[in-house]
């Protein structure tokens, strides 16, 4: 199975310039954690999450309506293709610790997001055991919960 067979084609994304406010209305207003910050020409320059709003705006004190995206974007983010096979990218997500990987094509330009949301929903194909090896590597928790008996 490939990226493209499972990942979400309907995504917002900011530029640089955007401010903090408004990415995080775009997330509150679409229902997402993470969006993709491209240049003009719609390729890839980083990705922004609510934590990094929360972690690198709010708890710094920045003024969320001048501080830009630019500011606190985590840059040069992984990105996989729709034509990778979904463990390739779920391996680059277990490496890097991420729960959401943008897809971009030869260009990078973006043509989709994959989340774990998108891999539970599709683990008849993608397989319980992988998606669930993902969650776990990206979580660095080695099966162990607080509620672990």
């Amino acid at each position: 199975m490939n990226v493209k067979d499972c990942m979400s084609t309907k995504v917002c994304y900011c530029t640089p310039e955007n401010s903090v406010k408004d990415v995080a209305k775009l997330m509150c207003d679409n229902h997402v954690g993470c969006i993709p910050v491209c240049n003009d020409d719609n390729c890839v320059v980083g990705v922004i999450t609510d934590r990094d709003v929360i972690l690198r705006s709010i708890a710094c004190d920045k003024d969320v309506c001048n501080t830009k995206v630019t500011d606190i974007m985590t840059c040069n983010p992984c990105c996989c293709t729709p034509d990778m096979a979904v463990d390739e990218a779920t391996n680059l997500m277990s490496k890097f610790q991420i729960r959401r990987i943008p897809v971009c094509d030869a260009s990078n330009k973006i043509v989709g997001i994959l989340s774990l949301g998108d891999l539970a929903h599709h683990d008849g194909e993608v397989g319980k055991g992988e998606v669930c090896a993902t969650l776990e590597n990206i979580c660095k928790c080695n099966g162990n919960t607080k509620n672990a008996e």
